[in-house]
């Protein structure tokens, strides 16, 4: 079905116009896929905030964002016409649900579309900080060849707990079986013969924490879920264990964290995501057994290209009745 099909049509017959805006960017592909649509009027507007979006949508009939923007439930208000909402990744705590859900707002993402990018991610912050190779980097940029300070670890052998097996969980537990790693997991939404299929042990969180060598996250930010990696459960993995977290920022009590780093109990992190974004003037993104990188977990050309066009094909097929 074509979105066409979907299109009211004007009192002379014709198709009515309805009004997209694209707040964030998106693939070229992606958005030749959208502006090939009949009956479509694409508007491509970044970067902004509240304040110059209001404005922008009061005739709109769908919206595209990413990550960068915030669509409250003030904007949301402001567009009587919008009926679809439609976020490029996985995530959807930038966009205020519940104020969608009032109006009958479809509310559609993919979540699986930057599976493979991020379990990528997983296992090159994991390297990097075992490795120590980015430290080993700046002392070489620094003229100075010290192998002995670089001494690093193997993930051969290694246990590796994985809290969340959806699409980003399971990509880490394939790869993890490549590097000769044990994989435990804690899912309640996935049944434990799932998980032994992928060659993962299922355990409780309690039971999982208490034997993971390496924790690895990959679960939303809800109410559920903010926090819930705080004092009392980072003193349930082995001393010595290493935190990665390529989720979502705000799932670890930061200040925990951190203060297990400095008392020996944890060995390292290696974060991808932080509560406040960029995380200014953090002690925790600037420590020294601390990898950071600036929320790249979706930050490949072809995972790019994926988020963008799975979510026009998805976005049309819901204008068109799919």
């Amino acid at each position: 079905m074509s979105a066409a099909k979907a299109s009211p049509a004007g009192v002379d017959g014709s198709v009515a116009t309805r009004r997209v805006l694209v707040s964030d960017p998106l693939s070229a592909r992606a958005i030749a896929m959208l502006r090939a649509a009949p009956g479509l009027h694409i508007e491509e507007r970044r970067g902004l905030g509240e304040a110059d979006l209001l404005p922008l949508v009061g005739d709109i009939d769908a919206w595209i964002v990413r990550g960068a923007t915030q669509v409250t439930r003030r904007l949301i208000d402001a567009a009587p016409r919008l009926r679809w909402l439609a976020r490029a990744g996985a995530g959807l705590d930038n966009i205020d649900v519940a104020a969608a859900k009032e109006r009958g707002i479809g509310v559609l993402n993919v979540p699986g579309a930057n599976a493979v990018a991020v379990a990528e991610l997983v296992f090159g912050l994991l390297l990097a900080l075992l490795r120590h190779i980015p430290a080993a980097d700046a002392s070489i940029r620094r003229g100075e060849w010290d192998k002995s300070k670089f001494t690093g670890r193997e993930l051969r052998g290694k246990t590796l707990g994985i809290v969340g097996l959806g699409k980003i969980g399971r990509g880490v537990a394939q790869r993890a079986r490549a590097f000769e790693m044990a994989c435990l997991g804690c899912d309640p939404l996935v049944a434990d013969d799932a998980m032994r299929a992928l060659g993962v042990e299922p355990l409780p969180l309690e039971a999982l924490l208490a034997r993971s060598e390496i924790l690895t996250l990959h679960l939303p930010r809800g109410p559920e879920t903010k926090g819930m990696i705080g004092a009392e459960r980072l003193a349930l993995l082995p001393r010595g264990a290493i935190l990665v977290n390529a989720a979502r920022g705000g799932l670890v009590d930061e200040a925990a964290l951190l203060a297990a780093l400095d008392g020996g109990a944890i060995a390292g992190a290696a974060l991808d995501v932080f509560a406040s974004e960029p995380p200014r003037d953090s002690p925790l993104a600037r420590h020294p057994r601390v990898v950071a990188t600036p929320h790249l977990g979706a930050a490949t050309v072809e995972a790019q290209e994926a988020v963008g066009e799975e979510i026009v094909r998805l976005l049309l097929d819901r204008m068109a009745g799919g």
